[in-house]
């Protein structure tokens, strides 16, 4: 795995002048095409199952959890709150694409532990208009995915809520903790 923090500095891994990293990104995926074939799959995931998670670039949710392409459907966002457009992704997922679990990961040192819904009156203040959305920040990582669950569970949208489980990602270790719905 590749990381950011593990890109060659010299001139292999450096931006040229006048060069973005939209521009590496769309460079990338020449690369990428050049070699690309159909998989042949369609839009249902193999696994039946649909992983919402933080959007943390420490978390390689493929690599952690042994998926491959066509495994899962992946949902993220800041936290890995389950938001209501959560819940729409969740919906489409398992009625139209025919997913059965949901898996919630949240992670160590997540940067919604540092935020408060302050953050929110201080970007009305800066921009003028308030956000339409909440900051979703928390303090006891734990408990945001009981609250995560809970929200899946009770959402009248889902067919299957009955096989919803969370956890906790560690950035340290990589192993996850199970959490207790209780």
């Amino acid at each position: 795995m590749t990381t950011s923090a593990s890109v060659p500095a010299g001139p292999e891994g450096a931006i040229s002048a006048g060069e973005t990293v939209t521009d590496r990104l769309v460079e990338a995926n020449e690369r990428y095409a050049a070699a690309f074939t159909d998989p042949g799959m369609d839009a249902r995931p193999v696994l039946q199952v649909a992983v919402v998670a933080c959007m943390d670039a420490r978390l390689d949710l493929h690599d952690a959890l042994g998926l491959e392409l066509g495994d899962c459907h992946t949902i993220r966002n800041a936290g890995g709150v389950v938001t209501d457009d959560v819940i729409r992704s969740l919906t489409i997922s398992q009625r139209a694409l025919g997913t059965r679990s949901v898996v919630l990961i949240h992670h160590t040192g997540c940067g919604l532990e540092s935020l408060t819904e302050d953050f929110r009156h201080d970007l009305e203040m800066e921009v003028g208009q308030r956000p339409a959305w909440a900051v979703e920040a928390f303090r006891d990582v734990d408990q945001d995915v009981r609250q995560s669950m809970q929200r899946v569970r009770t959402s009248p949208f889902l067919l299957h809520s009955d096989n919803v489980r969370g956890f906790v990602f560690d950035v340290k270790t990589g192993l996850l903790r199970e959490i207790d719905p209780a």
